[in-house]
């Protein structure tokens, strides 16, 4: 099975793609598609295309997104949302089941607590993902977050096949 990873940003929206092989992980591809100038219409146009192209590539099975945290700054919680609208939509488009989860959710399932620094982040994804080389931050937690969501996928098929 594979999975995307998508971080959601209006800059830069990173992505991971890995596949789950039993217990085993393994990297695929990351990346991070990047948006530029003032208008939101073009940027967003581009983040859908950009992310359209890499599911098109990469054909997973499944995606996951992170949920967006609301911080101070109304204006940009709104546009941060507008860029997970993007981050929905294009996965949906593809027929593909979508998991969402909190930021705390994937650093706990990566990291081990809820309150990782990035470092700690991309350090235990190159962990989990021997040899990957990294497009950035971004694409770090793009894959975090679908090594968050095939933990959840590999629990619940053992509670399945527990009968639990």
């Amino acid at each position: 099975m594979k999975i995307i990873g998508i971080d959601p940003g209006l800059r830069n929206m990173g992505w991971g793609v890995i596949a789950i092989d039993g217990p085993r992980l393994r990297h695929l591809g990351n990346g991070i598609i990047h948006s530029e100038g003032s208008d939101l219409g073009p940027r967003l146009s581009t983040l859908y295309r950009g992310l359209c192209a890499v599911i098109a590539q990469h054909r997973p099975d499944a995606a996951a997104v992170e949920q967006t945290f609301v911080n101070k700054d109304a204006t940009g919680t709104l546009k941060l949302g507008q860029a997970r609208g993007i981050a929905l939509l294009a996965p949906a488009e593809a027929g593909l089941e979508i998991g969402e989860y909190a930021p705390n959710a994937v650093k706990k399932a990566v990291v081990g607590v809820g309150h990782a620094a990035k470092e700690q982040i991309q350090h235990m994804v190159r962990f989990m993902l021997p040899g990957v080389e990294l497009a950035g931050p971004d694409a770090a937690d793009a894959l975090a977050i679908a090594i968050c969501h095939a933990h959840h996928l590999q629990g619940r098929a053992l509670r399945i096949k527990t009968g639990a």
